[in-house]
């Protein structure tokens, strides 16, 4: 695939309120709601990061960018990151938290913590 083929096949930038509201949804239309408590959220959180250390397990160290998998390997791997994503965003949800929020105020947090002045 060339990278015009690569570049017109790219979806437009997802928001975590886009993926919160198609979540939310995707459970409503099913009467799944009842199932999603923050427990159940977070166990099924951790069942999917365990299927996702599965895939690097016995990889030892690999290059960034995945220059050696097969597009099989980079499409599980899609996959099971996007399980992740998904229960984190809608565990957030649950939880009447704003991820993204959060998100930015602790990278600003870390930031003060380890100024670049530390790490050299």
């Amino acid at each position: 695939m060339d990278q015009s083929q690569e570049h017109s096949e790219k979806v437009k930038d997802v928001s975590l309120q886009e993926l919160k509201a198609r979540l939310a949804e995707f459970a409503r239309v099913r009467d799944w709601e009842q199932y999603h408590s923050p427990r159940n959220l977070l166990l099924a959180l951790v069942g999917e990061v365990g299927e996702l250390s599965e895939i690097f397990q016995w990889k030892g160290e690999v290059e960034k960018g995945l220059p050696n998998w097969s597009s099989d390997e980079k499409e599980h791997l899609e996959e099971e990151l996007s399980d992740v994503l998904l229960y984190l965003v809608q565990l957030a949800d649950v939880c009447g938290l704003d991820l993204g929020k959060a998100a930015l105020s602790k990278i600003l947090k870390n930031a003060q913590k380890y100024p670049p002045s530390a790490t050299r």
